[in-house]
């Protein structure tokens, strides 16, 4: 069987570094990429499965927010990938956010963003690191849990924003030692799953390369017509 072509969308500022290793991690675990961007053709029909990479801070007019803070945002980046998240979800196809796509998932779905999370949480606990330096705790019982174990792991930060008041359809699977929001995900098909952190960056930890066999698993299982969650937990049990 031919490997679940994955759309991996990237900021046109730092795609060039990001893509590359995203693809790697995908290939690693049986799917393959396709970079989109603003610009670039996207078309829904061609992929199995969607990856919302990270970068710039979300717009808050997508959530009913005001820019309250100093932040770079892309407008165009913001209205491509909410319309992508939201077609992606309505033909259940399956949906990894990283960073920022974790953001844009929950958005996508009416949720909203803490744009200051570093004030909300406090700025004694900020971590800002490519290294697997911050502790995040795993929920029990989520599709997370599933993937990656529930045994607390070490994993990067490189945000500001954070997960706020959840999406429709959506549960949080791991939080920070400080309590905020670190994976989100939707109950049901079709899979989607918003991590905070940068898997790609931890491709050599088998729990953060598990979470791209999961995506892809259910990018196979969406091109096969069956359960998606059901595929993925077979696989991974």
């Amino acid at each position: 069987m031919s490997r679940p072509l994955i759309a991996v969308t990237t900021s046109a500022r730092t795609g060039w570094r990001v893509y590359p290793l995203i693809n790697l991690n995908l290939w690693i675990t049986g799917g393959r990429g396709a970079r989109w961007g603003v610009g670039r053709i996207a078309d829904l029909e061609d992929i199995d499965g969607l990856i919302i990479g990270g970068g710039d801070d979300i717009g808050p007019d997508l959530y009913g927010g005001r820019l309250g803070i100093s932040a770079r945002l892309d407008p165009q980046r913001d209205d491509l990938e909410r319309c992508l998240a939201e077609a992606a979800l309505e033909r259940n196809i399956p949906v990894l956010g990283i960073c920022r796509g974790s953001q844009m998932l929950n958005v996508a779905l009416g949720g909203t963003l803490d744009q200051d999370a570093w004030t909300t949480y406090g700025p004694e606990r900020k971590i800002k690191t490519i290294l697997p330096k911050r502790e995040v705790c795993v929920e029990a019982n989520t599709h997370l849990s599933l993937i990656s174990g529930e045994r607390p792991m070490k994993v990067n930060a490189l945000h500001t924003q954070a997960v706020d008041r959840l999406g429709q359809g959506l549960r949080i699977s791991a939080r920070d030692t400080g309590g905020m929001v670190q994976a989100i995900e939707r109950v049901r098909d079709p899979f989607a799953l918003g991590v905070q952190w940068h898997p790609e960056h931890l491709f050599y930890a088998h729990r953060q390369r598990a979470i791209f066999r999961a995506l892809v698993s259910a990018a196979r299982a969406y091109r096969s017509d069956r359960n998606q969650t059901g595929a993925m937990r077979r696989e991974l049990a």
